[in-house]
């Protein structure tokens, strides 16, 4: 049961539901539950890049302007909310592709977060719409514990409601009307167009997610040794060795697109 203390904290949170400040409380209260050394608000909408809802500093850092610009596309979250496959609260652990590390995503931005420990808390704001918070743990937290996760778990339900609740309010603020329809999800369908095949296409899209041979395999349903042979020809088509190559190409490829759109 809560005790004096916690029902204020809980009253304060409700005071502040209409409120800007909300996410700040909401980040307070929070680490009555559970340890974390950085907070991210995002809300993904299908066909938009990720809007930002709150960060505990002031100015964003390279890796998280580069992550809503452009990287979140190959971001495991950002995946299982797209696919409705991510459960209210989950670790990245749990969500990453089995070679996410070995991802050039992974390498070029996810890296630089130097996080340990990732947590996420899913919010369905509206039919289109989920806001996800994350909480992120360094190396001298480590990984969360169980009885934090189960402090997360018992709160999920009433947390979920506010934030619902504060999103009714407040999304003009973080969403404008006029805000414009994102090319990105199309980039990533469209990479290599002319260049490879329809189904390498599909593979260059996982590989770009940090997904294995083995991972690949299972969901396309086809050998490791077929997509093998897809990933030499893919490299071969698109005059690359790397990875890195490939992803680099592929940002290539976005700007293309967004120059084309304002042009």
């Amino acid at each position: 049961m809560a005790d004096s203390a916690d029902c204020k904290q809980l009253a304060n949170l409700v005071d502040h539901i209409r409120l800007t400040s909300f996410p700040t409380e909401l980040e307070k209260y929070l680490k009555k539950l559970c340890h974390f050394d950085t907070c991210l608000m995002l809300v993904y909408q299908h066909g938009s890049r990720p809007a930002l809802v709150y960060t505990e500093t002031d100015t964003l850092s390279p890796a998280l302007s580069l992550y809503l610009k452009r990287s979140y596309l190959l971001d495991p979250v950002y995946n299982a909310v797209q696919k409705d496959e991510a459960p209210a609260i989950s670790r990245i652990s749990s969500l990453a592709p089995d070679s996410f590390t070995q991802s050039e995503y992974y390498q070029s931005c996810y890296q630089a977060f130097d996080l340990v420990d990732e947590i996420n808390l899913l919010v369905q704001l509206d039919e289109r719409s989920v806001m996800a918070i994350s909480l992120g743990r360094k190396s001298a937290l480590g990984c969360i514990t169980r009885t934090e996760m189960n402090r997360l778990q018992e709160q999920q339900a009433i947390l979920s409601s506010l934030v619902r609740q504060f999103w009714l309010s407040n999304c003009d603020e973080y969403l404008p009307q006029s805000r414009s329809r994102s090319t990105l999800e199309q980039a990533l369908r469209t990479f290599g167009q002319g260049v490879l095949t329809r189904r390498e296409q599909e593979i260059t899209a996982l590989i770009l997610q940090g997904h294995s041979s083995q991972s690949i395999a299972d969901q396309l349903s086809i050998s490791v040794g077929t997509v093998k042979v897809h990933r030499k020809n893919i490299h071969s088509r698109l005059n690359t060795s790397q990875q890195s190559e490939i992803f680099t190409l592929f940002l290539n490829h976005l700007s293309e697109m967004e120059m084309r759109v304002v042009a």
